[in-house]
């Protein structure tokens, strides 16, 4: 979509399930680009794909032939690979209000993350797991490091950030945990650190359509028996910032400064800023989404400069797309 004209351009033409003779067909997700959106990679059935959207060609770059679930892709700063995780498929059905997080969370024990050439050139594991890894992400100005996480309710997971070096293919815990920390919702800023939220025990990172956790249910939503806190790794692991936060959000995102943070509570989009000692909270608007399932969880994202937000609800019945500006 071109923001000053409204213009809006199809990408995609990818056949569905069951349409036609293609055993790959599916419906497009995972979607991800470019900062300057000359490349798009995104899943279709069990294919990773990339398109250039200078020259419309779309390029085959992962091809999944195993028992395996693909995860979502990050691309490389240097754009010559993407990578992503890739776990055993242990027959565990999704479904709405975080159906089958609990059960895969022990049940996967198999898990890698795998490099594919945005040449489609050819691919390699880059790593393996004996836990459920998700949320890869390429640090944005290093092409060598990246960070996944031990994917599950927070409160179970006893360790949830890692490290990659995808040179020396070695992992380390980004933030140790104790026994008291439930973390999750990591992030890259812009200039290379790693956003976390920590909430406490007893939080499993979820929310419902219901309003309460799905699996740590006897905790209810925003009840704390510790001052939850957000803090910034560097791309060594150690904690450079820490900062309280009276009251927590679903997901975060951070403006390219990290000084003023985005979330989305139960009802409201906030801006929290984060610049000075204490944080500072203003809603920003409504989003009146029903949290359902997982594509209508908001998932505020500022966008690269600063001047816009993006997320989802799908309050009048179907998901759909919002921006808004701070």
């Amino acid at each position: 979509m071109n923001l000053d004209t409204g213009e809006i351009v199809q990408l995609t033409d990818e056949p569905q399930q069951g349409e036609g003779k293609d055993s790959h067909a599916g419906p497009v997700g995972s979607v991800t680009k470019t900062p300057d959106s000359r490349l798009v990679v995104y899943r279709t059935g069990n294919r990773l794909k990339k398109l250039d959207t200078l020259t419309g060609q779309t390029t085959v770059i992962y091809e999944e032939t195993g028992s395996y679930n693909l995860g979502a892709p990050s691309i490389a700063r240097n754009r010559r690979y993407v990578a992503f995780c890739r776990n055993e498929d242990v027959q565990v059905a999704d479904g709405p209000n975080y159906t089958g997080f609990k059960e895969r969370y022990y049940l996967v024990k198999d898990g890698h993350i795998t490099l594919a050439y945005l040449d489609g050139s050819g691919w390699l594991d880059v790593f393996k797991d004996t836990h459920q890894v998700g949320h890869f992400q390429f640090c944005p100005d290093d092409s060598t490091i990246g960070s996944y996480c031990h994917e599950g309710p927070w409160n179970l997971v006893t360790q949830r950030i890692w490290l990659l070096d995808l040179v020396a293919r070695e992992a380390r815990p980004c933030f140790r945990q104790t026994e008291q920390d439930s973390v999750g919702h990591e992030f890259w800023t812009q200039d290379g650190y790693l956003f976390f939220d920590d909430r406490g025990p007893g939080h499993d990172g979820t929310i419902t359509s219901n309003r309460t956790q799905a699996v740590a249910t006897e905790v209810q939503v925003n009840q704390n028996v510790l001052i939850p806190f957000v803090g910034l790794a560097d791309r060594q692991g150690n904690v450079v910032r820490r900062m309280d936060m009276p009251y927590y959000c679903n997901h975060y995102h951070a403006n390219p400064n990290h000084t003023i943070l985005v979330g989305d509570d139960v009802d409201d989009l906030v801006l929290i800023d984060i610049s000075g000692q204490e944080a500072k909270l203003q809603v920003l608007c409504q989003h009146k989404t029903s949290w359902h399932m997982q594509s209508a969880h908001c998932h505020p994202t500022w966008s690269w400069d600063g001047s816009r937000i993006l997320y989802a609800s799908d309050y009048g019945g179907k998901v759909n797309l919002y921006l808004v500006r701070p």
